[in-house]
């Protein structure tokens, strides 16, 4: 399965946004200063799929190469660091990347954390135990997910973490309440997603034939919705 051209379109899209656009909020919002009440459910939320899909993982991660899809300013890889992990934060942003290296807690200063700025499904890459993508593939059409975890899954050696936007009234009411901003302070767009039928589109992949579905939950918090997906191998 391959990605589409609108994948990278759409890659380009979000290293702009929070590169340029969103860089001081972002950097706000994953930190512990103050913010908005709305700013602080979607903090809030972030905070609770994190320890949900961290409670996923073994709690001895020593001996484990982890890959931080998508990481951000860092937070979960820090976390995969305390347990021991060996761990690979990648993301398209620059500045997130900058922000991540100069955050690193002085209690992991001798764990093997790499941050690097590029794609998250280069090959390059190598070999990992384990993927998380916590809210990396929301803003990507079903196909081209689908296709990403493939991507992923070839180079995985025992559970892939992730997550998506669900396809439900609130988050539609939100998008067209988005639109109305001007074109130049829009976040990338989220694409929801039938959970139900992206598990069956998972389950019939041919790329993902040596993986099963694991556990998976939603989290809700104000302005954040996200559901998170485990692909076990085997």
């Amino acid at each position: 399965m391959m990605l589409t051209e609108a994948f990278a379109e759409r890659r380009c899209t979000i290293e702009a946004y929070f590169d340029r656009t969103a860089l001081e909020a972002w950097k706000r919002l994953t930190s512990d200063a103050p913010v908005g009440r709305i700013r602080a459910t979607v903090r809030a939320g972030r905070d609770r799929m994190r320890g949900l899909l961290l409670g996923w993982l073994p709690v001895d991660l020593r001996g484990a190469r982890v890959l931080d899809a998508g990481c951000g300013t860092g937070s979960f890889s820090f976390e995969l660091a305390r347990r021991g992990a060996e761990v690979i934060g990648v993301d398209v942003s620059a500045s997130l990347i900058d922000i991540a290296r100069s955050r690193r807690p002085s209690d992991i200063a001798a764990r093997p954390v790499e941050f690097r700025c590029g794609d998250m499904l280069d090959p390059s890459l190598g070999r990992f135990d384990f993927v998380v993508a916590m809210d990396s593939l929301i803003h990507y059409e079903t196909r081209d997910a689908i296709a990403a975890l493939a991507l992923l899954g070839a180079r995985t050696e025992s559970q892939i973490l992730t997550t998506v936007a669900p396809r439900t009234p609130i988050l539609a009411a939100m998008h067209t309440i988005g639109r109305v901003f001007p074109r130049g302070n829009r976040a990338p767009a989220i694409v929801p997603a039938d959970i139900r039928k992206l598990q069956r589109r998972i389950q019939a992949e041919p790329a993902l034939a040596g993986w099963r579905l694991g556990p998976n939950e939603r989290v809700m918090s104000g302005f954040y919705m996200s559901h998170a997906l485990s692909l076990v191998r085997g």
